[in-house]
């Protein structure tokens, strides 16, 4: 299994024999080198979405046509885009689980927001969503954008995922202190990756406050596109 940070908040995983781009904002995106566009979407075979967010959706209508591959996130959203954006979805809700490729997805809650920006304000785009991605023997938990909540308590226990990709930039989700919190009271991971940092200065520029936190967990601050085999 391969995990390769894109910047941000964007990920592209190996799992099984999906190929699996979490969240791709590409273009724009401070941390990712645009010339190197090609190399991160090669061989993709799914887009996971989390969230409406422009940080979030980025790139992921272009690519999902110019690669011809579904879009998989909450039905509101994709089943709109499926009927008027000419894409290929898999739509489900809070709860469900789709196979990709092998690896199995399950949608499970977060709490942020969700929107595209309008002329006259916020349009909804469906509710923010995190995952559960179970495959090659690991769980990973995908936290998508949130705080700390509750629902942590029987996500962790019910699906003990090992993995964590858990935002932690602080100011629009939880920070590095309450990401090493949540970690520790609701989870049992083994490795901890954070992301929606470093992106923006008003955003965490490292997770020293997230290893502090989390004694005995690998916390690996990855770099953008190289690979964390795991």
């Amino acid at each position: 299994m391969k995990i390769t940070w894109l910047g941000h908040s964007s990920f592209r995983l190996e799992i099984e024999q999906a190929v699996i781009l979490i969240d791709p904002w590409l273009s724009g995106n401070p941390m990712f080198p645009e010339d190197r566009r090609d190399e991160a979407i090669a061989g993709a075979t799914h887009i996971l979405l989390t969230h409406g967010h422009g940080d979030h959706v980025g790139d992921t209508l272009s690519i999902a046509r110019e690669l011809k591959i579904p879009v998989v996130g909450i039905y509101d959203l994709i089943n709109t885009w499926v009927t008027h954006q000419e894409i290929e979805g898999i739509g489900y809700n809070k709860g469900g689980t789709v196979d990709l490729g092998g690896a199995k997805v399950t949608m499970v809650n977060a709490t942020h927001s969700s929107s595209f920006e309008g002329n006259e304000g916020p349009i909804y785009a469906g509710h923010e969503s995190g995952y559960m991605i179970a495959g090659e023997g690991h769980v990973i938990y995908v936290s998508g954008d949130t705080d700390i909540m509750a629902d942590m308590a029987w996500m962790g226990e019910y699906h003990m995922p090992d993995i964590g990709i858990l935002c932690a930039g602080g100011h629009f989700t939880m920070d590095m202190k309450r990401a090493a919190w949540a970690a520790k009271k609701y989870f049992k991971f083994h490795t901890v990756i954070p992301c929606h940092y470093r992106t923006f200065p008003l955003l965490a520029q490292d997770a020293s406050e997230l290893v502090a936190g989390l004694p005995g967990v690998n916390v690996i601050e990855p770099e953008v596109l190289e690979p964390i085999k795991l």
